[in-house]
This record gives structure tokens, sequence and C-alpha cells, in this order.
């Protein structure tokens, strides 16, 4: 096919494409925001389970903690049984098993049950992540993908601004067993409308378009046109950030002996401490630290969630368009300048709006680089091997999630000093810093 056969094949396309993709991206975005909420909604209540169990920091945090241990456990088989089935039966038996299990968290009577239902939980969460990242890469053509990552990872802000201040108030009217049963239901009926509208694939949709099609799959059927984005180079950041051409990832083997995959997943992991270390603990910092109502807590910490929600949707906006499909450059904005808000956030008075101002720019640029973790394997792998690097992805770094709310409660317990615990998170970041520069950024379509 010549050039100019191409172009207008996608011009073509351009005018008539049923845009059906963004609706899929609607209940990806919906469908992870009830997952989230389900995870979530423990930091809010620890304070009540913490107080009728008698219970350490540690085992405050080890409560969080266990959720990830099944999580990460079920990526990567998640990610070989997605090659082979494909995501439509399968995130709808994973919605309602973690619906199911939300529901008996409501129903204990002991800190161990809770532990395990806690783990129960990230089992049954686990495909979910790896289903959503994989629907987006089937769905969307390579220059789009960020950006509708980006707008799938804001569902993960988006919950957390609405959970603090829901839960709160359910467990204050109610009792935190009842946050639970309340938060089990709304995974039902997306399990069900999930099945209904959205297929695996878009050649597997009636209402997909064939122009609409040939949009998503344009840099496959294109492959000898060079577009302008390509051409352009960023300079000194192009080789800051290794810009290379790099061999499409073909085969598990090779995703599992790629540095390229491993960084990635060492950096998502200390990227994953910070962040779920900081759900976990900031309602109690809130509260103990501060000495703010549960209800005042709940509104404030929301505030990393408001910051996180802005900083998702441009964080993917900009991978895309200002560095150009370069993953890399917002993945190391967000190492290095959360860890300047944890420092300024260890300086802050006890002051509610400066407070609500440090969370709220710490959840901000934690969060600009977060779609370019999930993003930046597409670029390596190919359709069929992305569900298996995204679950070794998701399965390493979600054990940050597993490990750093047991961390800081050790920090707790010995210290009792929470800007122990920030400066924890910062050391977290620098790290990560350092690792996501070892990586090679790989040229795209």
């Amino acid at each position: 096919m010549s050039v100019p056969e191409a172009k207008v094949r996608v011009n073509h396309a351009l005018k008539q494409k049923s845009n059906y993709r963004w609706l899929v991206l609607s209940l990806v975005f919906i469908l992870y925001m009830v997952c989230y909420a389900d995870r979530t909604n423990i930091g809010v209540v620890l304070p009540f389970i913490q107080k009728e169990f008698t219970l350490s920091n540690f085992q405050a945090g080890a409560i969080s903690s266990f959720f990830f241990l099944g999580y990460a456990c079920t990526q990567i088989p998640a990610g070989f049984l997605l090659r082979k089935k494909g995501t439509r039966g399968i995130v709808a038996l994973a919605v309602i098993g973690f619906s199911v299990v939300t529901f008996l968290l409501g129903t204990v009577t002991g800190a161990a049950f809770l532990v395990i239902l806690r783990l129960l939980l990230g089992v049954a969460e686990g495909p979910v992540p790896v289903s959503m990242t994989s629907t987006i890469n089937q769905w969307f053509p390579a220059k789009e993908k960020a950006t509708a990552t980006g707008f799938y990872i804001a569902s993960t802000q988006l919950a957390p601004i609405i959970v603090p201040i829901v839960a709160a108030a359910i467990a204050v009217s109610f009792g935190w067993r009842s946050v639970f049963i309340y938060f089990s239901i709304p995974g039902i009926f997306i399990a069900i409308l999930w099945y209904l509208v959205v297929r695996s694939k878009p050649e597997d949709s009636s209402k997909v378009s064939q122009a609409e099609l040939d949009y998503i799959r344009q840099e496959e059927v294109v492959t000898t046109t060079t577009t302008e984005v390509d051409q352009r180079t960023l300079g000194w950041i192009d080789k800051l950030i290794r810009y290379q051409k790099v061999q499409p990832i073909s085969s598990p083997k090779k995703v599992f002996t790629s540095w390229n995959i491993w960084g990635n997943t060492l950096a998502y992991f200390l990227m994953n401490s910070v962040l779920y270390g900081m759900l976990t603990w900031v309602p109690m910092y809130l509260v103990n630290a501060k000495h703010f109502s549960l209800i005042k807590m709940g509104f404030l910490a929301s505030t990393p969630a408001i910051g996180g929600l802005i900083g998702a949707l441009l964080g993917g906006f900009i991978s895309d368009r200002v560095f150009l499909k370069r993953r890399k450059p917002t993945m190391l904005i967000t190492a290095l300048a959360t860890a300047v808000m944890m420092l300024v956030v260890t300086q802050i008075p006890n002051n509610s709006t400066l407070i609500a101002l440090s969370l709220g720019f710490a959840g901000f640029f934690l969060n600009i680089g977060w779609p370019s973790f999930t993003a930046y394997p597409m670029g390596l792998t190919t359709r069929e091997t992305y569900p298996i690097a995204i679950g070794t992805v998701n399965s390493g770094g979600n054990l940050g999630g597993f490990f750093s709310p047991m961390i800081v409660g050790a920090i707790l317990d010995a210290t009792g000093n929470y800007n122990l615990a920030f400066g924890f998170f910062g050391i977290m970041l620098v790290i990560g810093f350092c690792v996501i520069l070892t990586l090679k950024e790989p040229k795209q379509a």
C-alpha cells in the first residue's frame, strides 16, 4: 500500500469511525472505581477496627497489607489466562467475587478473619487491573494509549476522593461493618453491565464500525507511513531517557528475561509502597498526629486523591502529546517531585488548609506519571505478550502495597513519629528515580 493510499484510508476512518471504544473506556473507569473503593475503604475504618480489637499499628497495617499479597499472587496467572480467554467473562466473575468478599468483611467478629478476607479480596481483584489495561491495549491505537490509561488511572483517584467522606459518614452513623456491606452492592450491577457491553477485542463487537477498527489498528496497517511526530525529537530529554528502537517482546520467556520489564516492575513496587502506604496511614496520621475529628479526617484524607485525579488525567495527555509517546519523562517527574513533597509534608504546621494543599500536591505529583508505568510495557510488547508483561509488573509492583503499610506500622510502633514514615516514602521515591533512569525508552509507531 502506498503512503497516499494509507493516508486516505486513515482519513476515511477518522470521518466514519463509531467511537465505541470511548464507551468501553467509560465502563473501564466505572468498574475500576468500584474495585478501588472496595480495597481502599479499609483506611477509613482502621481507627474503628484498631479500637474494637485493641490492635498495634503493625497489626492494623497487616489488615491492609494482606490484600496486596493475594493481589500480587494472581497477577501473572491472570496474564496467562487473559492471553488465552480474553477479558469479558473473567472480569465479570472477578467483580462478582470481590463484591461478595467485601460483603463478608462486614460480618467478621475477629481481626484474624479480617486478615483472611483481605487476602481473599486481593485474590478476587487480581485479574481486574490486568484486564483493564489489556482492554485499553486492544481497543486504542498507540497515540491514544497513555491518554486512555490516564483516564483509567483517574478512576483510582476519584474513588479515594469519595470513599473517605462516604465511608466515614456510614461508619459514624451505622458502624464500621456497614461500610463493607454498602460498598459490596455496586459491583454486582457493574459486572453484569460489563459482560453485556464489552468484548475482549473490538473485532468481536458488532457495535464497532470497520472505520473505527481501521483507526484502532492503523499502526498495524500503515506500516510505511512516517508521521510528523515520529520525526520529532526531544533533544537532551531523549538522551536522558535512552530513547531508541527496541525489539518487541514476542514470547513469554522474553518477558521474564527483560530488564526493562523487571526495572519497571521494581520502580512500580517503589511507587506502590508510597501510594498504598499513604492510603493506609494518612487517615490515621490526620486523627492521631493532627488530632482532627473523624468527619474532618474524611474530607482531608480525600485531598491526595483530588490532586491525584488531576495528575492522572494530565499525565496521560502529557505523555502522549507533550512528550510524544515517551513514557519515562512523566515517570521521572513523579518520582522526584513526590519525594520533594514528602519533605514538605514533614514540615507543615498543624493547619488544615496547608495540610490539604501539601497532601493534594503530593497526590498530584505521585499520579502524573502513574499512567506511564502501565503504558510503558505497551511499547515493549506485542498485543499477545502484553497481558503477561503487565501481569508481571502488577504482581511485583503491588507487593509494595503488601510490605509498606506493615513497615510504616512498625516504624510508628517503635517511634510514634509520622515524619519518619513520610521520610521512608521519600527514600523509596529517590530509589525509584534511579531505577527508572536505567530503562530504555522504546520508539513507537
